[in-house]
C-alpha cells in the first residue's frame, strides 16, 4: 500500500467523528471537531469534510454552507504526523508523487469544490486559521472573522510556497507586492487588521460567529462563480 492509499484507507476507516454537520432545509454548518489539535487537517478530517460536502453541494435544497471549527480556533493547518512520515515517503518508489497525490486530489480537492460549487460558502473564522485550513476559508465567497480570529501565513514559516490556491486568494485580496510582504514577514494578523485588508469581510462577536443565520446565509441563493478554481 503506498503512502497516498495507507491516508486514504486510515481516513475512511476511521471510527470517530472528525466532522459535524448541522443541516437545516436550506442550509448547513460544518464543523471540524478535533479541538484538542486545534483542528490539523488528519486524513480522517480530510476524508470526512470532503464526503459531507460532496452529499451537501449536490442537493439542491441547500443554498449556503458555513464552515467552521470547534473552539478555540478554525484550523492549525497541516496534521504535523503526515509531515513527519513524509521523508519515508519520499524514499518509496512513488516518491514525491505519492505525497503531491495527497496535495492536489484531497487538500485541493476541497478547494475545487468549494470554488465550483454554485452553493454559497461561508467561512466562519473563530480563531486561528493557518496553512490549507486558511488557503479553505479565503476560497469561500464569504469570510467572517471572530474577534479572537488569527490569520496565520504558516506556509511561508515553513519556507514553502502557499499552496491550495492561497497564493491567488492573497493575491487578489492585496495586490502582488502586499500578498509577498505578507509571506515573506510571516506576520500573523488579527481579526481587525485582517478587515482592514479585506481578507475577511466582518469582524462578529465570538459567540455569534458560526450561527449560519447571522451572516445571510438563511437567504443566500445559489450563485453562479465568475472565478478561477
Amino acid at each position: 500500500m503506498t503512502f497516498y492509499e495507507d491516508l486514504i484507507s486510515s481516513g475512511r476507516e476511521h471510527p470517530g467523528a472528525a466532522v459535524r454537520v448541522e443541516r437545516e432545509p436550506d442550509r448547513a454548518l460544518i464543523t471540524f471537531a478535533d479541538p484538542a489539535k486545534l483542528n490539523v487537517l488528519s486524513a480522517p478530517l480530510v476524508r470526512q469534510l470532503r464526503q459531507a460536502l460532496e452529499e451537501l453541494t449536490s442537493d439542491r435544497a441547500i443554498r449556503a454552507i458555513v464552515l467552521t471549527g470547534s473552539d478555540p480556533g478554525f484550523s492549525a493547518g497541516g496534521d504535523l504526523r503526515m509531515m513527519d512520515e513524509a521523508p519515508a515517503a519520499l524514499a518509496s518508489a512513488e516518491g514525491a508523487t505519492d505525497i503531491w497525490r495527497w496535495i492536489r486530489y484531497e487538500f485541493g480537492g476541497i478547494a475545487r469544490i468549494i470554488a465550483r460549487s454554485d452553493t454559497a460558502f461561508i467561512a466562519a473564522i473563530n480563531g486561528p486559521a493557518a496553512g490549507v485550513g486558511l488557503a479553505w476559508a479565503l476560497t469561500c465567497d464569504l469570510a467572517i472573522a471572530s474577534e479572537r480570529a488569527r490569520i496565520v501565513p504558516a506556509f511561508g514559516r515553513l519556507g514553502l510556497l502557499p499552496e491550495v490556491g492561497t497564493s491567488w486568494a492573497i493575491t487578489r485580496r492585496l495586490g502582488y507586492q502586499g500578498a509577498f510582504a505578507y509571506y515573506a514577514s510571516g506576520e500573523q494578523l488579527d481579526a481587525t487588521r485582517a478587515r482592514e485588508l479585506g481578507l475577511v469581510h466582518e469582524v462578529v462577536p465570538t459567540s455569534s460567529c458560526s450561527r449560519p443565520q447571522t451572516h445571510g446565509a438563511r437567504a443566500s441563493p445559489p450563485c453562479q462563480r465568475t472565478r478561477s478554481p
